[in-house]
This record gives structure tokens, sequence and C-alpha cells, in this order.
């Protein structure tokens, strides 16, 4: 069966309606484009601004084919005449410029020239150039999944395509048929790079050329019915085809890459003459006068609707208020799903004590059941009998199914990037996912960790991604170099995310709950030597949830607090034990579970009571969370202190295969003997 041809416009069939519409939208876009340097001329502000005349038809056939309700679009920093076309006001457009508080897309918090509307799906994307290509692919798999008809629009400049988070993106959009158009935007330079030096072939798009499921369509960005014939079938062969598109128009850059970039350093007069010489305006312009469809006094009837809409657009603007220095501490994270029978995460159930893996498996199955928008995946996460790396989501699939439960690529950037799209379709979605089967394999995914870090504040509130990203980390495997790291120590400087380790079964299974059910990112510390450990076991109340920010004493002392999270929580019980059955002295045991937010109250209640401080933890001494524990107390609570602070952890190294140089690197109950010795001596 033959597929319908989407509608072809031509100067002969296109309604004069539409093209007045289109005029009009063409020359607002351009006055504005126009303007924009010179609110920083003024110290006004729009201190970024990156032109878009010479991208002006694929721009506007982007916004034209953008529908209202369906489409989620993903605009770059380039695309204001998109977001003009697709529906924002000039005020709109122009709020976001000077960064007002006003500001639709972010309220001033974002760069100027970041153009967005979320409550219309128009999304706010970072500066990180090109990564939103893989929350359009997340965002068109929900869509896929829910049965909704509609298509996720990613547009980008050619040079972004180099990324490799890009081809991740388009691999797994091919792979798994999603409703996706791609948009290259090609103006032949990556600020000062020309695209010779990004690849091989004369256009981009051509990269792809072997991928299955994957149409790849040519258009001249300069001309505005070209434009609009490609991004149209574009649009209806994603509907009909249910497979995604690559948009690769041919555009010109006029001006320079932006209002930093002087391109008169590496574009000589005639290249700029040329380029000035395809203005898709001016020939748009041309094209009506010369078939008779828009006279010229019509034209310039419109361009001073146009002036007059600017003008009123700027003075609304200005008026508009700044944002508040305050505000700055609103929206960094969404507040946490709260527990009513368990505030402080603490139970007294008695019964059969359950392992590690058994709890994290039992819980992810509970909140499968609770929330049927609940997803899950990850790499090995789902084959026949196998559940993840460690088969900790063992049987999910076959209770869930595949449309739940799922395998993603080698490739951790696709896998956390793709949750960031696929929570943006609706709120009550839940993720979670194995962001690599071990903890050092997780920094492919840090570039979309900060993103997701960030998304919540960038979009001042609009959109949070509610994902839960499990981790197994930490060594005693005799694992080595790439099975053995700690990477809390390097997600705790971002704002944004929460950071749980738990170090028991209850603990596990509390705090898992507590991630699932909360709104915003939460990185999920999984101690992977615990998962069968006999000392890891606990009973585990069937509805056990544990707060953020909630620390647990796991041994009261008076003498000396060890605070400690993970696998040291266990050398750390071990240490006080043999110390108190040889010499009587009561070391207290503090589990801080949660690092982000940390429980800055119970920690330094425990410093004030015992007046001594021993920091335990596995990752390296040098640079790891202790110091920003003794920071803490040397800041809020020296006054209690008897001795200073002192930290056991892991050596400066790298860690060794063989279990010598393993046991050498990390900590154990002897090393947090004889450093909790000393300050007990102090």
């Amino acid at each position: 069966m033959l597929m319908k041809v989407a509608k072809k416009y031509t100067t002969k069939n296109t309604e004069k309606s539409t093209l007045k519409t289109w005029y009009s939208l063409l020359t607002l876009g351009r006055k504005l484009d126009d303007r924009a340097p010179n609110y920083l001329k003024q110290a006004i502000g729009w201190s970024y601004h990156a032109p878009c005349a010479g991208h002006d038809a694929i721009q506007l056939a982007i916004g034209q084919i953008f529908t209202l309700g369906e489409d989620h679009l993903f605009p770059y920093y380039r695309d204001l005449q998109t977001c003009l076309s697709a529906g924002l006001s000039a005020e709109e457009i122009i709020l976001n410029g000077i960064s007002k508080a006003t500001d639709l897309a972010s309220g001033g918090r974002h760069m100027s020239n970041h153009f967005a509307k979320p409550e219309w799906n128009i999304h706010n994307v970072s500066s990180c150039t090109g990564n939103h290509v893989l929350h359009a692919v997340g965002v068109a798999r929900a869509m896929k999944r829910y049965g909704h008809k509609g298509v996720a629009i990613s547009s980008q400049g050619e040079s972004s395509v180099s990324e490799g988070y890009c081809y991740e993106a388009i691999n797994g959009a091919s792979n798994e048929k999603l409703p996706v158009i791609f948009v290259f935007q090609d103006n032949g330079y990556g600020i000062s790079v020309p695209k010779r030096d990004q690849t091989a072939n004369e256009f981009v798009a051509d990269n792809f050329t072997g991928f299955k499921n994957l149409r790849i369509i040519h258009c001249d960005g300069k001309d505005v019915f070209d434009s609009m014939n490609a991004m149209s079938e574009a649009r209806k062969h994603v509907l009909e085809k249910g497979e995604p598109v690559i948009v690769h128009a041919r555009c010109v850059r006029i001006h320079s890459h932006s209002n930093s970039d002087k391109h008169e350093l590496y574009r000589d007069e005639k290249e700029l003459a040329e380029a000035a010489a395809q203005d898709p305006l001016k020939h748009f312009r041309e094209a009506m006068t010369k078939n008779k469809l828009l006279t010229k006094k019509e034209m310039e009837e419109m361009d001073s609707e146009a002036q007059a809409m600017l003008l009123e657009a700027h003075k609304a603007a200005m008026k508009a208020p700044n944002p508040d220095p305050e505000s700055i501490y609103d929206f960094v994270i969404p507040e946490a799903y709260e527990s009513e029978k368990y505030p402080e995460g603490l139970h007294d159930a008695e019964g059969e004590e359950m392992k590690f893996i058994d709890a994290l498996n039992e819980t992810l199955k509970a909140e499968f059941r609770h929330n049927p928008d609940t997803f899950i995946w990850g790499q090995d996460m789902a084959n026949k009998d196998k559940g993840g790396i460690f088969n900790v989501s063992k049987g999910m699939q076959k209770e869930f199914g595949k449309e739940r439960v799922f395998n993603g690529p080698i490739a951790e950037d696709y896998i956390l990037g793709t949750a960031n799209g696929f929570s943006r379709f609706r709120e009550d979605i839940r993720v979670v996912v194995e962001g690599a089967e071990f903890a050092d394999y997780f920094w492919p995914a840090m570039e979309q960790m900060v993103e997701t870090s960030h998304d919540y504040w960038r979009s001042n509130g609009a959109f949070s991604p509610n994902v839960t990203i499990r981790i197994a980390s930490g060594g005693y495997i005799g694992g080595g170099l790439y099975h053995s790291q700690n990477i809390e120590a390097s997600l705790a400087p971002l704002p944004g995310i929460r950071i749980v380790v738990p170090a028991f079964a209850d603990d596990a299974a509390g705090l898992l709950r507590t991630c699932m059910r909360s709104k915003g990112p939460s990185v999920f510390l999984e101690p992977k030597s615990l998962y069968n450990a006999k000392q890891a076991m606990a009973v585990v109340p069937e509805d056990f949830e544990v707060p953020f920010g909630k620390c647990r004493v796991r041994r009261e002392g008076t003498d000396l607090t060890i605070l400690t999270y993970g696998n040291t929580v266990h050398h750390s019980l071990e240490a006080a034990e043999k110390i108190a059955s040889e010499d009587g002295s009561s070391i207290e045991v503090v589990d801080l579970r949660s690092l982000s937010p940390l429980d800055e109250e119970g920690i330094l209640a425990s410093v004030a009571k015992t007046n001594r401080c021993l920091v335990v933890h596995e990752d390296k001494v040098f640079a790891g969370f202790g110091g920003e524990l003794v920071s803490l107390i040397n800041e809020k609570g020296f006054e209690t202190l008897d001795a200073p602070v002192r930290r056991v952890g892991s050596t400066f190294t790298p860690v060794g295969f063989n279990r010598i140089l393993e046991k050498a690197t990390l900590p154990n109950t002897d090393k947090v003997v004889e450093a909790a010795r000393e300050l007990l001596a102090y």
C-alpha cells in the first residue's frame, strides 16, 4: 500500500492568507533578530544572541508544523524564528532575551536566546549543544508507549551532531522506531570551525544512511516552500510509518555565530557577500512580487505592523520585573515524598531477616504494582531469567512486561538522557534506570547527570525529571580498577539531586521506596558487596519508608562518634564492638544513609554528645565526601570537640585487582580500630 504524500506547497497552490501569515512571521522574526544586539549595546541584556538570519525558512517550517497539544519541540539556541513560528509572542521572545522574571523559559535563570514555553511542550534546553536529542527520543518513547498521536521535534546545528550522544539518540530512535524528527540546520560552521573539520561527508545526515528504520530528507533551508514541504512530509512520515526522520536543511549564516564572535576573523569579504545574497527573507519577498502573490504595498503594510508589534512588545517587556536575588533558592529540587508512618525512617518490626538484594527486588516490584506508570531500563536488565548484572531486577519483566521493563544499549548517556525525556510526557511517570552496570562506567552519563540535576531550577520549576538512578558502587569484590569505584564525592557538588547510600536491607527498601515516590532525580548508590552479605540482612516491613536527610544511630555510645555510610558502616560497627570488648570504650556509630540532603542536626547532636568524631568512608580520603563532614563539624560544632576530627578511607591510589592490593587500598575494621583508639587517647 502506497503512503499518501504530504501536501506540496508551491507558489501556485498556497493560499494567500497562508502566505501573509508566513511573511508576517518572517518579517517580525527578522526585526527581533536584528534588534537583539541593541539590547546588549544599551546594557539592557540579551548578552548572548545567536542570529537566526539565514535559517529563516527552515525555522518557519519547524514552527508551522509543530502541532500544539500533540507535539513536543526541543529548539536550540538559534531557534528564535522557530519559536515565534510555533506560537511564542514577540514579548515572550524579548522577555527571554533580556532575562526578566516573567520569562516563560526560565525566569531569567538560563542563558538568553534559549526560548521555551513549557506549558506548550516547547522545552527548555540547556547550552550543552545538541544534548536535547536524547530528551526528544525519550519523550518519543513515552508517546509510543502511551499510544499518543504526535511527534518529538529536535532542532540543532549540523556541527553538534559530532557529539557522541547524537549518534546514540539517532541509533536508539531508529532501533526502537520512535516518532522523532531530527532537524539539522546546516550553515557550514561550528562557530569558526568549518564543516570539513567535523565530518568527511558534505552533509552530516549522510553519516546515517546505513541506519535501518530511518528516513533522511534533504531540503533547501533557505527556501520557504522547500522547507515547508520537507517538514510536512517528515511529520506525515513519522506519524504513518512510526519511524524517525532526519531533515537536513542547507542554510547560510549571514552574521557571526553570536555577539561574542567576530566572523570577519575567519570569513573573507567575498564569502560574507555571498552569504548576504542568499538571504531567505529577501528571496521570499522577490518570489511574492514575481509571482504576483503579495504586492509590495501589502508587504510594506505588514512590515509596519511588525514594527509596531515589536515596539509594543519592547515596551511591555521593559516594564516586566527583574528576578529577585532571593529566588535563587527556589526550585533547586522538588519536595520529597513524606512518610506518615515512618517519619524518622525507623521501625521495630520483628520477623525473618531479608537479604539486601531481595529487599531491593521486592521493593521494586511493590512500587511497580503501586504505580502502573513506573518504568525501568538499563543494561542486562531483562533477558530470560536475568535481571540486571546482579539480578536485582530478577523476575520484573516476567511480571510487568517488556513495555515497562526492558534493556538499554551499552550507552549510559542514552540510558539516562532518555529517562529525562520520558519523564517529560507526564508528571505521574516514574522512571528507574540502572545508570551503569558499575559506578565505574557511569562517567559517560555525567553530562546527562549534570543536565538532569538543574532541569528543575533552570526551568523555574516548570519541569522536574522524576528519575531514580540506581548504581552499583564500591569494592570488596576483587573487581579492580573498573569495578570498585565510589562516585559520591563527584556527584555531591551537584545541587538538584539527592544521593542515598543504604547499608542494611531495611534502609535499602525504605530509601528506594522514597526515591521512587518523590519528584526530582535521586541517585541510589548500592554497595554491591552487601547484596548477599549476612551482615546487611535485616527485618524489612513491607511498607517501610526512609525519608531523605535522616541519619540513623546504629549503635549508641558516649566516648566517640563514627560518621559513616555504605560498606564501612559494618566495619565501624565491628570496630566499635571490638574496642568495647577490649577496654570498655563506648562508640556511637551513625549511619548517614542520606548524603544529600545531609542530616546536619543529627550529626552535630551526636558529636556534641561524644565530643570526638571519626569519619569513615570507603572512598579516598583525599577529596572524599568526608571532607564535607569535617568542614561541617568545624564550622558548626567546633566548640563541642575535645579532639580534631579524623578520617579513615581509601588510599590515594586506584584499587588493585589482586586481593592483596585491594586490601591494602580499601578501609577495613582494623584500620577503623586503629584510628578510633588514637582519637580516644587524644
